[in-house]
């Protein structure tokens, strides 16, 4: 049974290059070097933070509610997910602040401190 690619894979940080393609129930092989897109390359929470967006067309309070988070937190995954898909974000600087709080290394109290400098 396949399983999920094991990207991104710890410790290494470029791309991998796929040499064989299998088509199994063709019996067909395809060897060569292929690049995966940047899609192929996301983590499996991105990916399925990519998959929510698609299906709420994009509304990011539907995503909110989904997700059980609150805004900030799902534009700051947002903001995430375009930057590793190589997408300028922009350069909000209340996304770090953002980033620091949904990993919990400051308290709501600090970011609306900070960003509101």
């Amino acid at each position: 049974m396949a399983r999920p690619l094991p990207l991104p894979y710890p410790g290494i940080d470029e791309p991998p290059l796929i040499t064989e393609l299998r088509f199994p129930r063709a019996g067909v092989t395809v060897s060569g070097e292929f690049a995966l897109n940047e899609f192929a390359l996301l983590g499996g929470e991105q990916l399925e933070f990519l998959r929510i967006y698609i299906r709420t067309r994009g509304n990011l309070k539907e995503v909110e509610r989904l997700l059980g988070v609150s805004y900030p937190t799902v534009r700051a995954r947002f903001e995430a997910l375009l930057r590793t898909l190589g997408y300028d974000a922009g350069s909000d600087p209340r996304d770090e602040v953002l980033e620091q709080l949904e990993r919990g290394e400051i308290d709501p109290e600090e970011a609306l401190r900070r960003i509101r400098r």
